[in-house]
């Protein structure tokens, strides 16, 4: 695989818009689909061109709307075949909101979604937002590229686990691709706090013990594309556990262990490497945590 190199500083403002511009498509998901649980349901899946909600229902109709950073425009198609791209160039998130809900009202779909963008401390709502407005169409493909990569090696490493596990999926709250193995056991009361999040959202989602891996491009408090691991709930002696390979480090402020993407991208075998961190982590979080590895292993 050809791992791109990642530039936070040089992507930041693409990515922020992206963000945002994820949060409409996936809200329009949240509002069409049946809840899933740990909201499995709200989340994007890679593509070959980008992301996809992969198809949802509309009344008598079906449609699916897709980000594709190769063309770089968001592409909507329906069961009647009927189809619209909105350019994702010279737009802000207002202009991407509206252009988005007329497309849906011509092809009959009405849909209304909470405006306000989640997981994000005092954000303007999506529908006035004209801040936001930068798509690169460089650091986009490179960011595509990126997680075309990292979706196949979490693919492979959910593989390796009988339990249950989460597909590898895209999460527009947090704009993360994530993947996450569960103990079967319960686990205590989340005690919720995410901005813009209400707390049974959080509760749901963390019912159950797990470790979880994931990767996203940065964001201000890690201003680097990074690959993460935590657990919860968090084992004793996690965070003073050795992990490998090096490079990494456990931020206390986040609850987790980081390693940075370019020590993935600029590696000699970078798949062997990443599936190094993912293994590293969660023997870590089951052993300490008693997990039973033997019924939940291949």
């Amino acid at each position: 695989m050809n791992w791109p190199e990642l530039d936070y500083a040089k992507g930041k403002e693409t990515y922020e818009t992206l963000h945002l511009w994820s949060q409409i498509v996936g809200k329009i998901k949240l509002a069409q689909m049946p809840w899933i649980n740990h909201s499995w349901h709200i989340a994007l899946l890679v593509n070959t061109q980008g992301l996809t909600t992969g198809t949802l229902p509309a009344g008598n109709l079906y449609f699916q709307m897709d980000f594709n950073f190769i063309k770089h425009q968001l592409e909507i198609s329906t069961s009647n075949g009927e189809y619209a791209h909105i350019s994702l160039k010279d737009l802000s998130v207002a202009g991407f909101y509206h252009k988005v809900m007329v497309n849906l009202k011509e092809f009959g779909i009405n849909v209304e979604i909470n405006t306000t963008p989640n997981e994000l401390v005092d954000p303007l709502p999506l529908d006035v937002d004209e801040v936001h407005c930068t798509y690169d169409s460089d650091q986009a493909l490179k960011l595509h590229k990126a997680l075309l990569n990292v979706n196949a090696v979490f693919n492979q490493f959910r593989a390796e686990f009988i339990g249950k596990s989460s597909p590898s999926h895209f999460f527009w709250g947090s704009f993360d691709l994530a993947v996450t193995r569960f103990s079967g056991r319960t686990a205590p009361k989340h005690p919720g706090g995410v901005p813009n999040l209400p707390d049974w959202v959080a509760q749901e989602a963390y019912s159950h013990e797990v470790s979880s891996s994931g990767f996203w491009p940065g964001n201000e408090m890690v201003p680097f594309a990074a690959f993460y691991n935590y657990s919860y709930p968090e084992p004793n002696g996690f965070k003073e556990t050795r992990i490998n390979p090096d490079g990494n480090y456990y931020k206390v402020e986040m609850g987790e262990y980081l390693l940075p993407y370019a020590d993935i991208q600029k590696a000699e075998d970078p798949e062997a490497l990443l599936l190094e961190f993912l293994h590293s982590t969660y023997n870590a979080a089951a052993d300490l945590a008693n997990w039973d590895r033997n019924a939940l292993e291949k």
